[in-house]
């Protein structure tokens, strides 16, 4: 695609990677096949193809509109359409650049704003993601009942950690909201690398990854909560840790991109790459373990029938970090059936706080997700993603795990 930049991108960093992302394009349209919001919406513009359009005119000096801004909010950023790409476009790095670009030259309604600003500081301040979870049970039989679907249930008791410790060490990153919606979900992390010798530590310094402010286009906030982050990991990789392990598959996406998104700081640029290189899904973490996952199986007792599962895997996963079929092989090794889902590429329309901002298409996508995975008959629903997990399981009785949870119950206790 031949491309002509305005003035005020000719030249910047920003620019000319637009521009390349932009000629790799050939407009085949084979991404429209994959779009979650395409098949959806059945409109061009919510498609890939369409929105690099919209971001080609805007960057070539065309004023964008509120109009061209919804398209571009729209977009889940799953990121199939680069899975689909057979020119390999970096779609997703593209749309970062031009929401951006259409943030700064449009202005969005006062109610939008403030609904952004407080779906933000609401979600990243514990105490106050704390009280509304729990204002929200309070009220929740007074909710309409749309409403109450949408309002996840809390854990209240926090599972112990092992007490063990082991010549290897790893650190786990806590995140923002599921360490006060699921804390079970680390904790059996870090349980099952303790059965395979490693000792995976909480990291109280590290917090939020930043995806949730990137992805509302706070570049400022983003890149204060990596450079954070990457303060807090360098000591513990100079400390003897082997890597950094993740839990929840959309923030695994976004710190193993630290390097890239902090290229251009000179005083974090090398950390943030060592960072993003240490940085493991726990899939991975397990998955190169396998030896003694294998021994440890066949030395435990089995006093019930394995589970039949439905494997939702999160775009973050297979489309952000190309984790695809470890999970699935894991659990295969488990003696587990995992029940075949049709349109397994498909978002299940969760993609951080999307859902609350575009419920109607986030609760179609989420409809025929489940439609999917429920037409097997599993018995539950296992993914890799705290968002995917509680969107998901705001829309069935049947229950949605993360994987890692099950694999601890399997090991035994």
């Amino acid at each position: 695609m031949q491309t002509q930049l305005a003035d005020f991108m000719r030249g910047t960093p920003e620019g000319e990677e637009a521009d390349a992302i932009l000629r790799a394009c050939v407009h085949c349209g084979f991404c429209l096949a994959t779009c979650p919001t395409y098949q959806i919406l059945g409109s061009e513009l919510d498609s890939p193809r369409g929105r690099i359009y919209l971001m080609k005119q805007v960057l070539e000096g065309q004023a964008p509109t509120a109009r061209t801004r919804l398209h571009l909010d729209r977009c889940l950023t799953c990121r199939n359409c680069e899975t689909t790409c057979p020119s390999g476009v970096q779609y997703g790095r593209l749309l970062d650049i031009g929401r951006r670009v259409v943030e700064r030259r449009t202005r969005r309604s006062l109610p939008e704003r403030a609904r952004r600003v407080l779906l933000q500081k609401g979600l990243l301040n514990p105490r106050l993601f704390t009280l509304g979870l729990r204002a929200g049970g309070a009220l929740r039989p007074l909710l309409p009942a749309a409403l109450r679907a949408k309002l996840p249930a809390r854990e209240e008791v926090v599972p112990a950690w092992p007490a063990r410790r082991h010549a290897r060490r790893m650190v786990a990153l806590a995140g923002c909201v599921q360490p006060l919606l699921k804390p079970a979900i680390n904790a059996a992390a870090a349980r099952v690398l303790d059965r395979l010798g490693i000792s995976l530590l909480e990291s109280e310094e590290a917090g939020c990854c930043g995806a949730l402010s990137w992805h509302m286009n706070d570049e400022d906030a983003g890149l204060a909560a990596m450079r954070r982050n990457v303060d807090a990991w360098s000591r513990r990789l100079d400390e003897g840790a082997e890597a950094i392990v993740i839990t929840a598959s959309g923030c695994g996406a976004m710190v193993k991109e630290y390097g890239y998104h902090l290229r251009h700081d000179p005083a974090y640029a090398a950390r943030a790459a060592r960072v993003s290189a240490a940085t493991l899904d726990i899939a991975e973490v397990v998955q190169r373990e396998i030896p003694r996952l294998r021994e440890i199986l066949r030395k435990r007792p089995l006093s019930h029938p394995l589970p039949r599962l439905a494997w939702h895997a999160p775009c973050t996963l297979q489309h952000g970090q190309k984790v695809i079929g470890v999970v699935e092989g894991l659990l295969a090794l488990t003696g587990c059936e995992l029940v075949p889902a049709a349109e397994p590429h498909l978002c299940c329309g969760s993609a951080g706080a999307y859902a609350l901002l575009q419920p109607e298409i986030a609760d179609a996508l989420k409809a025929r997700k489940l439609a999917n995975l429920i037409a097997g008959r599993p018995q539950a629903i296992v993914t890799a993603n705290i968002g995917c997990l509680t969107h998901l399981q705001s829309g069935t009785d049947l229950p949605v795990r993360h994987w890692i949870e099950l694999l601890d119950e399997l090991l035994g206790r």
